[in-house]
């Protein structure tokens, strides 16, 4: 295919900047997870944007955080693994960004520059920021670094989302096409699943339960009729069980609801889900189950 252009570009960013927003917004599907909780993201996640001309690969990367365990480091080893060899970074930032918050910007848009590699800013949130706002806030930014661009975008909303993958093409090169038309993720079906609960289950924890939820998928049957799943959701401790479950089983049941119906859509036919759950303490430290849960294909 002559003139056919490809190449990877990571979507990095502060934790809650709206980077897998972001991706499911580009690819038009579901494939990495929401929350309104910092650090949702996990694993770093490829999802493939494929035009008639080129194809981009884009990486999704955990919100940029010190890490205080195992799970922490595990996602800080991810970040920087994905912005190896990249054509581009696109640097999601928050465009609420409180004054006392600059720092720490600063710190994480650090962390990922890679000499030779050109960042694009999206600014993120828009909707959010009053106009006359907008231009003393990209003018704060551009001191941060010297952007390729900076382009406001709101995600959520999908503006200027051409705009940006415009900008992102200046920095493909031609090659070939890694995917073929229909592939819009290398996640495994199961992976997905897992974190559709896992999204579902941090949505109605609210801040009940912070980050010690994992998932894990421990049978998975299909049928001519359906596809059976049977799931963990571990906790880090006994009283965190009970708020799981809820009163009389509704939290659990609740949770299950919700997932099954993204499922559903993600699968395209009908879906029977159990789920239980067990305590497993200081999960977060333990490395062989670190391992088990976020390696599990």
């Amino acid at each position: 295919m002559s003139n056919y252009k490809s190449g990877f570009v990571a979507i990095c960013g502060r934790a809650n900047a709206g980077k897998s927003t972001l991706l499911n917004k580009i690819i038009g599907e579901k494939i990495s997870i929401v929350s309104s909780k910092p650090q949702t993201t996990r694993n770093s996640i490829l999802g493939v944007h494929t035009t008639d001309h080129c194809q981009i690969i884009f990486v999704d990367t955990p919100g940029i955080h010190k890490p205080r365990n195992s799970l922490g480091a595990r996602m800080e080893k991810s970040i920087k693994s994905a912005i190896i060899d990249v054509n581009a970074v696109i640097y999601v930032m928050d465009c609420t960004v409180r004054d006392n918050e600059w720092n720490d910007e600063e710190s994480a848009l650090k962390s990922v520059i890679r000499e030779g590699t050109p960042v694009i800013l999206a600014l993120n949130k828009v909707d959010k920021v009053a106009k006359e706002n907008l231009l003393p806030l990209i003018a704060k930014a551009q001191e941060l670094h010297e952007f390729a661009a900076i382009i406001p975008i709101s995600a959520q909303k999908g503006d200027n989302i051409a705009q940006l993958l415009a900008e992102t093409e200046k920095y493909i090169n031609e090659g070939p096409k890694y995917f073929p038309d229909d592939v819009i993720t290398d996640q495994p079906e199961r992976q997905i699943v897992r974190e559709i609960i896992r999204e579902k289950a941090l949505r109605l924890l609210n801040k009940e339960i912070p980050h010690g939820i994992a998932v894990e998928i421990e049978k998975w049957i299909e049928s001519e009729e359906r596809t059976s799943i049977y799931a963990a959701i571990y906790c880090e401790k006994n009283s965190h069980k009970g708020i799981v479950i809820g009163k009389g089983g509704e939290k659990l049941k609740q949770i299950g609801q919700n997932a099954r119906a993204d499922i559903e859509k993600l699968l395209g036919h009908k879906v029977y889900l159990e789920l239980w759950v067990r305590v497993k303490e200081d999960w977060r430290n333990r490395e062989s189950f670190i391992s088990s849960i976020m390696d599990e294909v």
